[in-house]
């Protein structure tokens, strides 16, 4: 089956006129190769951060990661965000200008965790930072807060090697409490979120940061207790 009509089942009819009038993919087996590619690099990540937690867990007698979820973009999300951003619609492209098609979000118990996970993947030889945005240390206006990176891992082929990017959210418990309950807050409004409400999600947000820190305060205080 030719791969346009493959993603027609996955997108329905919103980008039908677009499908007709380019060469989105050649065959399945193209698009099919880059999925493969992205779903091994989210392997790949997710591997190498379960071990660095547990290694610290039986060094340190201390989990950072609460729990890692990953996700693999949908080609209708692919094709919106190449839309969007006026690009060409081919593998390509994908390659060359999305960052985040793979995503790994890693949820952290305390804050001081997310700075030490972020330096032990990309101090691996194999793992290259291509970028660094810290939403902690300097919040979006809204009150969002995450620490992003965008890595390069390689993937071994039979007969090459690809060095594929993922995004890694790094994140606390708190932090994607919020964010998670933001996203859905807004979508559920529809229209444009009030001026009142956007205040009250900018005071919750802060909230949550003062208690991430006082959290952080407290666990370190019991553990600076048991060292004595």
């Amino acid at each position: 089956m030719e791969f346009h009509k493959i993603l027609q089942m996955n997108i329905g009819n919103k980008h039908l006129d677009i499908l007709k009038n380019t060469e989105f993919i050649e065959n399945i087996q193209e698009f099919g190769v880059i999925q493969q590619l992205y779903r091994a690099a989210i392997k790949e990540v997710r591997t190498k951060l379960e071990i660095l937690d547990e290694e610290f867990q039986i060094k340190h007698d201390h989990s950072p990661i609460h729990h890692i979820e990953y996700r693999l973009k949908s080609p209708q999300s692919i094709m919106d965000k190449l839309i969007k951003k006026d690009l060409e619609i081919n593998t390509q492209s994908i390659w060359n200008n999305l960052s985040d098609v793979a995503g790994i979000r890693v949820i952290c118990n305390y804050i001081n965790d997310i700075d030490r996970i972020a330096a032990f993947l990309i101090q691996q030889d194999d793992v290259t930072l291509i970028r660094r945005n810290d939403y902690i240390e300097s919040p979006k206006p809204n009150g969002y807060r995450s620490l992003h990176l965008i890595v390069a891992v390689p993937i071994f082929l039979s007969d090459s090697t690809e060095h594929v990017k993922v995004e890694v959210q790094i994140r606390t418990i708190a932090m994607d409490f919020w964010a998670s309950l933001e996203h859905k807050l807004k979508y559920k409004t529809q229209d444009e979120v009030s001026e009142d409400l956007r205040g009250r999600l900018l005071d919750c947000a802060n909230s949550i940061t003062l208690l991430d820190l006082e959290m952080q305060s407290i666990y370190e205080g019991i553990e600076s207790d048991q060292d004595q």
